[in-house]
């Protein structure tokens, strides 16, 4: 039987990483040479290390779902990324954003993995000034900060509203770097089908090309997973529509823990839905809630004559409006955490205070900034933002308030990881969004760049030579081998069932049964009922999937439905393993809200007596249950308490 062990090394928090690179094992660049490691996904995590591993003499393949790594999803995070400068001299350290973040994840966080990614968050500056990156600057020259949900201090580095592009940029010139130095191969339009495993140790994946439909096969010494989250089991996310969690899945079923899996956050400030037919919805950036004030009519009746058009919001004076984030939480206001901000939202919409045609928006207005600063310095700030919204929605956001509701947005439940970011499968390592590890029950904003290059620019370089250090003398892998074979077999069936299936009913139409289930049952509210019900569901749906979904095409050729068909079939086993975990924890922290378990006042109530712990599962096979592990958290070095932003 497994046992998890997170490794957390001893001694004082601020001394654990330090005292952990000092006493590593390490490989000289001779033998780096000798070693081959296997990275998927090009996005910040996976970019950042491949050049990492590249740069040290490692021999890297990396592999990308699209034609660039430069179409990345990392491109998407608009408002910045998170360090602990202090440059606005207002009272900030590494201690305080690593309690921050632990606060913000309501309790349900590693502390040394958090407290390590606090400390390396300055490294992470320096490095990307040093390739380039336009951060935002102040009049004398620092770089700008301003300030993001959760922290009463300014420490959020910033690019205008494409902070993700920018510093996807960055990793990639210095992935592109490495590839033209040869020591980095690129393999694009690549989807990984399996994870190969030789005596219990991660050595290789099977690849099919996106292209031509080939199964390609590939071995390394060591594999990591950087392929981001889940975000669109849900269908409708923030997420791009090429996001998945296959590989993780796939990781999964042979063999590594899936770690807190129904940990999943909501966003406040997204576009509404506005019909049937979409595909994805849009994020307008946290960084807007620093400017935007975030408000509902006050009376029943001009909500209801908003939403019949008889009203706009310009109509309403500030007496009859409720700025109800500021009037429920006076000290943080409209930059409370996103799960306190949704669920906000989602109260006075459920009372009948919502606005928009359907009553699921809320306002985020402007007025008082541009009365306050000049029109010129919002559209510095936000310029690319207010003009994204203005061609969706077709409305002058420096006229008219912007209306916005919750939707998903970043999974922080992953494959379960160590102090090194290794799985339970020796030898495979997950880093950023495709790990459990750094955020608890949920993100702070401006996080979630911070830590995938963290993971891959700081801590993997390190904790991945530990690893091999014992490998040298371990020869290059041959794919011929029956792993290798066996692992090809179960694919190539695997596609050819779904071709063969020949049904009635699209690939679309179960991912879009399955998202209904999972944002009414598994999303901002939850209860016991419900989940069972979802569980269910889900199961029905996944039977019938397997009966009669159509999958049109060959294997031979681009096919996207092929494609979204293999993920589906993923996201029918996930969503009832995030169903599942959503049951047993009968508490609410941070995303996740059991509605049975709440303050008084409507916020999240934790046990921690009895769910101090990761929920780590393990496959045991199609047709049976998953085990739980727990991971006991273990807090030496800050005070567990009721979260209060009030």
């Amino acid at each position: 039987m497994v046992k998890l062990d997170a490794k957390i090394p001893s001694g004082p928090l601020a001394e654990k990483w330090t005292n952990y690179k000092a006493h590593q094992n390490l490989v000289n660049p001779a033998n780096k040479r000798k070693l081959d490691i296997i990275v998927v996904g090009t996005g910040l995590a996976g970019a950042s290390a491949a050049a990492s591993f590249g740069e040290l003499g490692f021999n890297v393949k990396v592999f990308c779902i699209h034609d660039s790594p430069r179409r990345a999803h990392s491109i998407a995070a608009q408002g910045g990324i998170n360090a602990a400068k202090n440059y606005p001299n207002d009272g900030d350290s590494v201690y305080r954003l690593f309690y921050d973040t632990i606060k913000g994840g309501d309790y349900r966080a590693r502390e040394a993995n958090v407290y390590r990614l606090a400390e390396v968050s300055n490294s992470i500056i320096d490095q990307c000034v040093a390739q380039g990156v336009p951060f935002a600057r102040e009049y004398g020259g620092l770089l700008d900060n301003r300030s993001f949900g959760g922290a009463q201090v300014s420490r959020t580095f910033y690019a205008r509203g494409q902070t993700g592009q920018q510093l996807l940029l960055g990793a990639y010139s210095a992935l592109s770097k490495e590839v033209g130095s040869g020591s980095v191969q690129l393999y694009t339009r690549r989807d990984m089908m399996d994870l190969v495993m030789v005596n219990g140790r991660a050595r290789g994946v099977i690849m099919r090309n996106l292209i031509t439909g080939a199964i390609e096969r590939h071995a390394a010494h060591a594999v990591v997973l950087a392929t981001g989250g889940y975000g669109n089991v849900f269908f409708l996310s923030t997420n791009a529509m090429a996001s998945n969690s296959s590989v993780i899945w796939k990781a999964y079923r042979k063999g590594a823990f899936f770690g807190n899996p129904s940990f999943t956050q909501i966003h406040p400030t997204c576009i509404p839905v506005h019909g049937d037919y979409q595909s994805k919805l849009t994020l307008m950036s946290e960084s807007l809630r620093n400017d935007g004030r975030i408000w509902v009519p006050k009376s029943l009746e001009d909500a209801e004559k908003i939403r019949k058009g008889q009203l706009k919001p310009t109509d309403l004076t500030e007496d009859a409006r409720d700025y109800y984030l500021e009037r429920r939480y006076p000290a943080f206001g409209n930059l409370v955490p996103r799960d306190v901000a949704s669920r906000a939202a989602k109260e006075r919409c459920d009372a009948g205070f919502g606005v928009g045609s359907t009553g699921l928006a809320v306002y985020l207005d402007f007025a008082d900034a541009i009365n306050r600063l000049g029109k010129h310095v919002i559209e510095a700030r936000y310029g690319n933002l207010f003009q994204m919204y203005e061609k969706i929605t077709d409305e002058n956001p420096y006229e008219t308030p912007m209306m916005i509701y919750p939707a998903v947005h970043y999974t922080m439940g992953g494959i379960w990881v160590d102090y090194e970011l290794q799985t339970t499968i020796p030898g495979l390592f997950a880093a950023g969004e495709a790990n459990f590890s750094d955020h608890g029950a949920n993100r702070l904003g401006a996080s979630a760049l911070m830590q995938g290059l963290s993971d891959g620019y700081f801590v993997l370089p390190y904790t991945m030579q530990n690893y091999l250090a014992d490998q040298i003398g371990v020869p290059r892998f041959k794919t011929e081998s029956a792993e290798f074979e066996q692992a090809e077999k179960e694919t190539r069936e695997r596609i050819n069932t779904l071709l063969n299936i020949k049904g009635k009913n699209t690939v679309d139409s179960y991912h879009r049964k399955l998202g209904l289930i999972m944002w009414d049952y598994v999303g901002m509210g939850r209860n016991k009922e419900g989940l069972e019900k979802a569980i269910g569901m889900i199961r029905e749906i996944r039977a019938d999937f397997w009966q009669n979904v159509i999958v049109p095409g060959t294997n031979e050729q681009v096919n996207p439905e092929l494609e979204k068909a293999l993920r589906v079939a993923d996201f029918l086993e996930l969503g009832e393993l995030m169903a599942r975990d959503a049951l047993i924890r009968e508490e609410s922290c941070g995303g996740h809200f059991r509605e049975e378990y709440q303050t008084p006042e409507g916020e999240a109530l934790r046990n921690d007596t009895a769910f101090n712990f990761v929920a780590a599962w393990e496959f045991t096979g199609q047709e049976n249950e998953p085990v739980l592990h727990k991971e006991p958290l273990q807090y030496e070095f800050v005070e567990v308490k009721q979260r209060n932003y009030k």
